[in-house]
């Protein structure tokens, strides 16, 4: 008999249960959507300026608020760092692309856990979240089947994922990631990534609806458009043939008169002059002219593609009576990108190895700008018309590169449908307006960490219709992007534009009273040298305030930076035969080093395929089998060396492969081999150059070449069928100081342009 006197009953019918509570939203939380585009510059909407169709996302304008004011940091990874933190990019770790991690605090390349994320918060408060399209906000080394997944969309905050972790990705074969692995890369014919993304955001919802009815959510669309490359389907792309054939200088006139009749921009805002490295249209080749006409058509036809999935998914909110009380918040990321360089590119892994693409070349691709071969991206003088009517881009701290369109829709919360707001505000405000709508207060201690102060504002109060005129309630705000510099403060702007080399103590300051000069066409630092001084103390003081420092200037040449410890190149990296596709941030580091790849199969007379292939059209390697022979192609930015076998394979149990042994900075001869046992059998060599800096756009498979192949030999993805067991690279330590190296190359760059 027991002796039990407290605690529950014997039986379960003898003891009351109890439950912890599910967490709800509060009462009248709506759903939220963010929809974020990317490089989309401020006047490339039709509501914002442009000519290109976008009546769906004119639409939301028409129904909801313009903001004319708004600003991002300049940059993708520190722009959605802010977006989904509320906090300065410097602040969370986030001071450039979430690529790498420098090792200084404000550039670790995730988002501090001090800091929880929109997701998060909402999560935490009864939402369903749902990611769809890119991320970019984790260490691109840690985006293996590996993992660590501790800053991958899941593990901060959202219950699906579907899209890609990189910083862009081709749109017809995109490099997928589904929750927490990666899926084969789409391939077949009619796909677009800006397509999927819309159904996956549609297919997530209502999943949620159906299950749950009523219950909130929060959906995140990000869409790789309109970051190159800019690929569209044909339909769109002939849409728009000849559109652009008056040239930037026309263009740009006409979308500049166009934000005038529409109230986009003040009627004292002048077009600002050409930036430096633009040419007026009339004084181009006709060669020119006819290749950048077609990069502007690709961009445009893009964007408009995009606009009707932005459709799609609001069609859909309306139709199973969701949109009213769903706030959607449509921004870009930065202004239009410079990254295209003066001439455009057909490939941009050029951009990324510091070298051009000359226009006679390019314009032999004319017809084929667009389509899923090349990975392209406009010119300058696009990218200014893009920024109508504001100087520089992207990666600036000019107006170009911070001033973004964004547009707040919410039927139910906002009653001046149509209007137009300019009061100055920044991205890290997104997520505390989002909060203040949900009626979700920031914890100060998320999971058992202690959480740093939000450090954006509510825009709120500019929903009511008697807003407009109203002060704005955001005081100052800094700007740092690889040097460039600025500080806003109550409508003065200093700002610089660092250049390599030039200590920061040097440089020049501009100063502008941006609430006369929109598009800061007048510099006035020689007459307010006691305010350029106030202003630029301030900069420091923000500085200090929120982690900027230390300062640092590198860019591209970062990319070279690779945490060897992790992978030394004395230890063979074997890859088995179902291995994943990987990203390409995972790949084999082979720059400017000698290196081996083999791979042990079993073949007969009939096997064939590829054994593995790392990139795609752009560039990359390949080796495979073909006719019995091995072969070893190095595709140089879309020009291949091709390395065949002397003589057929035998069949049986083997090793074969092909050894790169340097013999110069980037160059080195290539030989191909096949090893029983002991027995190396020399089969053929060729000298090869090899790129310095990024060896491709695309990732890495085994057995296959999935996506946009890195051959045009044979047909994707040409599994191998013989017996492969697995692939191994073997790399040397003979290469120099790639980082020095890449910063003397920049340093040219720069110098030339």
């Amino acid at each position: 008999m027991s002796n039990r006197t407290t605690g529950p009953g014997v039986t379960a019918a003898e003891s009351t249960p109890s439950w912890e509570p599910r967490p709800t939203p509060p009462s009248g939380a709506p759903n939220v959507v963010v929809i974020v585009l990317d490089d989309t510059g401020f006047s490339h909407l039709g509501c914002f300026g442009s000519d290109i169709d976008t009546p769906n996302i004119d639409r939301l304008a028409e129904g909801g608020l313009r903001y004319t004011n708004f600003h991002t940091t300049a940059l993708c990874s520190p722009t959605r760092a802010c977006l989904l933190s509320g906090r300065n990019h410097h602040s969370v770790g986030m001071r450039w692309l979430s690529n790498l991690d420098t090792g200084f605090s404000n550039c670790r390349g995730v988002i501090s856990k001090t800091a929880a994320t929109l997701p998060e918060v909402l999560r935490e408060n009864g939402y369903g979240t749902f990611a769809a399209g890119k991320w970019h906000l984790a260490n691109l080394e840690d985006c293996s089947p590996a993992g660590p997944f501790d800053h991958w969309p899941l593990q901060r905050g959202f219950n699906r994922f579907h899209g890609f972790l990189g910083g862009a990705t081709d749109q017809f074969s995109p490099e997928l990631v589904v929750d927490n692995h990666a899926v084969e890369p789409p391939n077949e014919s009619g796909y677009h990534l800006s397509e999927d993304l819309v159904d996956q955001a549609i297919s997530m919802i209502s999943a949620q609806q159906s299950s749950s009815p009523g219950e909130r959510f929060f959906s995140y669309v990000a869409f790789g458009a309109t970051h190159s490359p800019h690929q569209a389907p044909s339909s769109y792309l002939d849409k728009y043939k000849g559109k652009y054939d008056e040239g930037w200088d026309v263009i740009r006139q006409k979308w500049y008169e166009k934000q005038l009749d529409l109230g986009i921009i003040p009627p004292e805002a002048e077009l600002s002059p050409h930036n430096r490295g633009v040419e007026p249209w009339d004084e181009l080749s006709e060669e020119q002219k006819s290749l950048y006409a077609k990069m502007q058509e690709a961009f445009a036809a893009f964007l408009d593609h995009t606009d009707d999935q932005v459709g799609r998914l609001v069609e859909f909110l309306e139709a199973q009576d969701l949109l009213d009380d769903t706030l959607i918040v449509l921004l870009s990321d930065n202004g239009a990108s410079q990254e295209g360089g003066k001439h455009g590119t057909i490939n941009e892994l050029a951009y990324f190895n510091l070298m051009r693409l000359e226009v006679s070349d390019m314009v032999e691709h004319l017809d084929e700008i667009g389509g899923p071969n090349h990975y392209n991206n406009y010119p300058w003088g696009w990218a200014q018309a893009g920024n109508t009517p504001l100087r520089f881009y992207k990666q600036n701290t000019y107006e170009g590169g911070i001033r973004d369109p964004l547009i707040i829709h919410w039927p139910n919360g906002i009653d001046d449908a149509g209007g137009i707001r300019d009061q100055y505000h920044h991205v890290i405000d997104v997520m505390p307006t989002i909060l203040d709508v949900v009626g979700v207060v920031p914890p100060e201690n998320f999971q058992g960490v202690e959480q740093q102060p939000v450090e954006g504002t509510s825009m709120r109060y500019t929903f009511p219709s008697n807003a407009v005129d109203v002060a704005t309630a955001r005081p100052k705000q800094y700007y740092e992007m690889m040097g460039h510099r600025a500080i806003w403060s109550d409508g003065w702007k200093a700002v610089t534009m660092h250049r390599k080399g030039v200590p920061f103590e040097d440089e020049e300051w501009a100063l502008y009273d941006t609430s006369k000069d929109f598009s800061e066409c007048h510099d006035l630092s020689a007459d307010e040298p006691e305010k350029l001084k106030e202003m630029v103390d301030l900069w420091w003081n923000e500085a200090e305030n929120f982690n900027v420092l230390p300062l640092d200037d590198r860019g591209t040449e970062l990319f070279v930076l690779r945490r060897e410890d992790r992978v030394p190149p004395s230890k063979p990296q074997r890859f088995l035969k179902n291995t994943p596709h990987l990203e390409r941030f995972k790949v084999p580091d082979i720059r400017n080093r000698s290196f081996e790849i083999a791979g042990k199969v079993n073949i007969d007379s009939s096997s064939e395929g590829v054994l593995v292939a790392s990139g795609a059209r752009t560039g990359g390697i390949v080796l495979y089998i073909a006719g019995g022979y091995l072969v070893f192609e190095y595709n140089f930015m879309g020009s291949s060396t091709i390395l065949s076998s002397d003589k057929k394979l035998d069949s049986g149990k083997c090793e074969l492969g092909v050894s790169y042994r340097k013999t110069d900075e980037n160059h080195g001869i290539a030989t191909l081999y096949v090893s029983n046992g002991d027995n190396r059998d020399l089969l053929g060599e060729v000298e090869i150059d090899t790129l310095p800096h990024r060896q491709t756009m695309y990732g890495m498979d085994v057995g296959r070449d999935l996506g946009p192949t890195v051959s045009e030999k044979y047909v994707g993805p040409f599994a191998f069928t013989g017996d492969l067991e697995w692939i191994e690279f073997r790399l040397e330590n003979d290469r120099d100081d790639l980082e020095a190296a890449a910063e003397v190359e920049a340093k040219n760059a720069l110098a030339d342009q």
